[in-house]
Parts: structure tokens; C-alpha cells; sequence
């Protein structure tokens, strides 16, 4: 939580729109009822029902048109990131804001281009 809301505060200052969640299980519930969600941003260590990559897994399954952002420390998704077949997370904790913001401004502009999934 003490990550979450200043990242979302400040996504907010950037013009994207932000629906948090707190753990893997409401996060699945916005997948599953929010049609407009493009980018899912999660931390590894997210707690829930399921973790992190599981919360991936899930995405690419049934929102495939969901671009997916993970953060970990390298210890952290060195170790989990065999559940992930495709690939681990793309940003490495700790981040900067504008580091985020940069990151998923670069990956809506590819899906707008029409670059595959």
C-alpha cells in the first residue's frame, strides 16, 4: 500500500486513469467487470489468493489485449519467475515514478501502432 497509492497518485498526475487494488483477488475482479483497463501493473509480492504471475498468466489468458507490468527485485523475480513462462517482470523495485510512467506510455503507444500481442 505504501507504494501503491503514491504511484497511482502520480499516474494520475499524468493523465491515466487508475483503478487499484489492493491484493490479486480485487484485481481479478477489475479484470473480469473493467473492459477498459490496458495495462495491468503489479507488484511480484502482491498478496491475494494468487501471486503476481499467476495474476499474469490469468491476464494473458483471458484479456490478452492487456499489456502486463511487473516489479520486483531481482532476488525476488529471479526465484518466481519460472512460473511465468513468457517472461519476468520488466521494471525492477525500487522504481522511479517517471520511470513507470515512461515505461507505460512507450507500451500504449505499440498496442496503438498495432504491434502484436
Amino acid at each position: 500500500m505504501l507504494v501503491r497509492m503514491p504511484i497511482a497518485t502520480y499516474l494520475r498526475d499524468c493523465g491515466y486513469r487508475v483503478i487499484e487494488a489492493a491484493s490479486s483477488d480485487e484485481a481479478l475482479l477489475v479484470l473480469q467487470h473493467h473492459s477498459s483497463v490496458d495495462v495491468l501493473f503489479s507488484d511480484v509480492d502482491v498478496p491475494g489468493a494468487i501471486d503476481a504471475f499467476g495474476l499474469s498468466q490469468w491476464a494473458r489468458k483471458n484479456r490478452p489485449e492487456i499489456k502486463v507490468v511487473l516489479a520486483g527485485s531481482p532476488k525476488t523475480a529471479a526465484k518466481a519467475a519460472g512460473k511465468l513462462c513468457e517472461e519476468g517482470p520488466h521494471l525492477a523495485k525500487p522504481y522511479e515514478p517517471d520511470a513507470v510512467e515512461d515505461y507505460i506510455r512507450r507500451l500504449l503507444a505499440l498496442q496503438s501502432v498495432g504491434e502484436p500481442s
